[in-house]
């Protein structure tokens, strides 16, 4: 049964994590089971604890607007993915919703950044080569057009700092309220990852519901450029402490 607080309809639980990681195919798993609703319309995603303007209606404009429609009695959900890198969510979610358990969707982080970049080069957003665009990553993020301040198009590099981005949500909530999981386990073993997910939910066990989901973010698609061996090797080298930092956070 979902939270309530002051007579709300609220969430229980959230899913967020790095772009480019899979939560479009972790919220189409969640929505299919019987037990669980989640929140509607899957784009654009509800966003209410980042964005500033949607915050300062209240939650009550939040529970009415994406979980009052939804049947009653059943486990809620919502999916917003950026919330794993705004502390600001981090500690509105943690005021408000003080119950909520949290599902983070973590991915390679070199393979996280290529798919972001010809992401971002297939829909108009990137002309450089990736190398390139990974020395103008900080110009770019200082110079963000404010429409983009969400999507940020360019955050390449920093998008995979995920022990930095993590270290809020885990002072703020109980480790057994926390589940992070990997992408790399949705392409391999995805009736395990259902196995987790609906444990941790509380929900009926289904692996029988990854059928026909079909295939999370692919690190090339056909005819994209693979990486050059030289920058994947400065990447993984870039990423070796925060890599370390992230493997001492999670034990």
């Amino acid at each position: 049964m979902a939270p309530r607080l002051s007579g709300l309809r609220l969430p229980h639980f959230i899913i967020a994590g790095a772009p480019r990681s899979a939560t479009t195919w972790l919220y189409q798993l969640a929505d299919r089971h019987p037990e669980i609703a989640m929140a509607r319309p899957l784009t654009p995603e509800p966003k209410f604890f980042l964005i500033d303007e949607l915050y300062e209606r209240g939650l009550e404009y939040y529970a009415s607007t994406w979980f009052d429609p939804l049947p009653a009695g059943l486990c809620y959900g919502e999916k917003t993915t950026n919330y794993l890198e705004s502390p600001v969510a981090c500690e509105r979610i943690a005021r408000d919703l003080p119950d909520v358990r949290l599902i983070f969707l973590l991915r390679d982080p070199v393979e996280r950044a290529h798919s972001n970049y010809l992401w971002s080069a297939r829909n108009g957003l990137e002309t450089e080569s990736f190398a390139r665009a990974l020395e103008l990553e900080q110009q770019r993020e200082r110079d963000l057009a404010p429409e983009r301040r969400y999507s940020r198009p360019h955050a390449y590099f920093s998008r995979g700092l995920y022990a930095q981005m993590l270290a809020p949500w885990l002072e703020r909530f109980p480790r057994d309220r926390v589940l992070v999981l990997r992408s790399e386990d949705i392409a391999d073993a995805p009736a395990g990852v259902a196995a987790s997910l609906f444990a941790f939910l509380g929900v009926a066990s289904r692996a029988d519901l990854v059928d026909g989901l079909g295939p999370v973010n692919a690190a090339h698609p056909e005819g994209s450029p693979a990486i050059e061996p030289s920058v994947r090797e400065a990447l993984r080298e870039r990423y070796r402490q925060p890599n370390l930092d992230l493997e001492r956070l999670l034990g």
